[in-house]
């Protein structure tokens, strides 16, 4: 018996609906999210900076020193941090730059018509917030996961919200990574508030035009509350706990290819007790094998509390084939799929939802979170059947252009005309007859 409480289900062997009750997502682990998050925004938007000082000492159990971090200590922060990590920063950075330029979106003119030309034109966003979450790690990736996009952008100003530590202050590693990643302002504000902040401003905070960033379910729950506000702001993407689905074949298991599952699984799983794993193979032996391995594993680790929840809701499934394993990762829409197996490539060509797709035994998803190029915020909570990872062109707005001569109207004018016409809407017709009529008699006038 797994002492995590682990154990394999045959895929075949459940009805429908017992298969949809095993991949269901866990929900909120928070009693009244909903109400208790706006009750937070309520608070920010009517206290402003004070009510983000009351409740810094409210929720994260330090004095707020100082809502916003000078310029001279985000300067300090890069020359106090380890030179290795200054380096590792560096790295990953350049990764991450060369992958987001080469996706950023070009102005591009059509001549539609002789004489009707229609552009589409990227602008930056004005202002922009990004979150940062704080906890037990220094989330160093997610700076630059956030800044980089923005600034190839070229959004005018990037401001960063990031909660305080024990000491009451941001991470040193943080704020050296804000810093190099050239972010305007940084504020020691966390959670619902700090996403209230951003959406509202204070008088020390700026209201942004759109926000950005992972959270826990407080800050996913206030991003989806000022994004649905008109007086708010936009957000990237909806989005849940972290998650991974790994397909795996025997294969998989040979050479210590078990460890490689596991740790898999286990990478994700640490981020938060609401984390959810699965794990779908089509073979009985490695899915007992990684069992195994977690029940060994999950106790040594320094996240062991969050592990025993989180890997309650794990999932090790025994498919029939790979087929339906594909078939299972496409409904079910994971923000990670792995998929190590020896055809890995192929089934890769077949994945429709999926956040972020990692092909082959080589390829941990722990690369993309950190330095392989590609963007760590992703759709989660099944969000990957209709959103995709973050890019650049999310720090921007699309804006199209037309202009059309004098021959272009006459010839594509008549098609408005009808259009309108059928719809009932005279006033539409009418703006393009009136035009046609002034050509037509300076036509016969000439």
């Amino acid at each position: 018996m797994s002492r995590l409480g682990l154990e394999v289900t045959a895929w075949t062997a459940l009805n429908p609906q017992q298969q949809r009750e095993l991949l269901r997502r866990p929900g909120s682990l928070v009693p009244g999210l909903r109400s208790a998050v706006s009750a937070i925004i309520a608070r920010v938007r009517a206290g402003g900076d004070a009510a983000l000082a009351e409740m810094t000492l409210e929720f994260d159990g330090v004095p707020a020193q100082s809502l916003a971090v000078s310029a001279e200590v985000l300067r300090q922060a890069s020359n106090s941090v380890d030179a290795r990590l200054l380096g590792a920063i560096d790295e990953a950075g350049k990764r991450i730059r060369q992958f987001h330029a080469a996706d950023l979106p070009r102005e591009r003119t059509v001549e539609t018509a002789k004489g009707l030309t229609c552009t589409v034109t990227y602008l930056p966003q004005s202002v922009v917030g990004i979150y940062v979450p704080g906890g037990s790690a220094p989330l160093v990736s997610t700076v630059l996961m956030l800044a980089i996009p923005a600034r190839l952008a070229a959004c005018p100003q990037v401001i960063m919200c990031s909660p305080p530590g024990p000491d009451g202050t941001i991470a040193t590693e943080v704020l050296a990574a804000a810093s190099l990643c050239n972010v305007d302002r940084v504020f020691c504000v966390g959670g619902a508030q700090a996403v209230a902040a951003m959406a509202y401003g204070t008088a020390t905070v700026p209201r942004c035009s759109k926000i950005f960033g992972p959270g826990n379910a407080w800050v996913t729950e206030a991003k989806q509350q000022v994004a649905q506000d008109p007086q708010g702001a936009a957000v990237d993407m909806p989005a849940g706990p972290s998650e991974v689905m790994v397909i795996a074949d025997a294969q998989a298991g040979a050479d210590g290819g078990t460890d490689f599952i596991a740790w898999d699984l286990l990478a994700q799983a640490e981020h938060g007790a609401d984390s959810q794993v699965v794990l779908l193979t089509d073979c009985r032996e490695l899915a007992t094998a990684v069992i195994a391995r977690l029940d060994d594993l999950a106790p040594s680790l320094p996240r062991a509390t969050i592990l025993e929840k989180s890997l309650s809701a794990a999932r090790i499934v025994l498919v029939p084939d790979l087929d339906v394993a594909l078939d299972i990762a496409n409904s079910y829409a994971p923000e990670h799929l792995i998929l190590n197996t020896c055809n890995a490539r192929t089934l890769a060509s077949r994945v429709q939802h999926a956040g972020s797709v990692f092909i082959g035994r080589w390829t941990p998803e722990s690369l993309g979170d950190y330095c392989s190029g590609p963007n760590h915020v992703l759709p989660t909570y099944g969000f990957a059947r209709a959103y995709g990872a973050l890019g650049v062109g999310d720090f921007m707005r699309r804006m199209t252009l037309q202009e059309a001569s004098a021959e272009a109207l006459q010839s594509v004018g008549p098609v408005a005309e009808l259009l309108a016409e059928t719809e009932g809407l005279d006033a539409h017709r009418m703006a393009v007859c009136v035009r046609l009529a002034r050509l037509a008699s300076m036509a016969a006038i000439a």
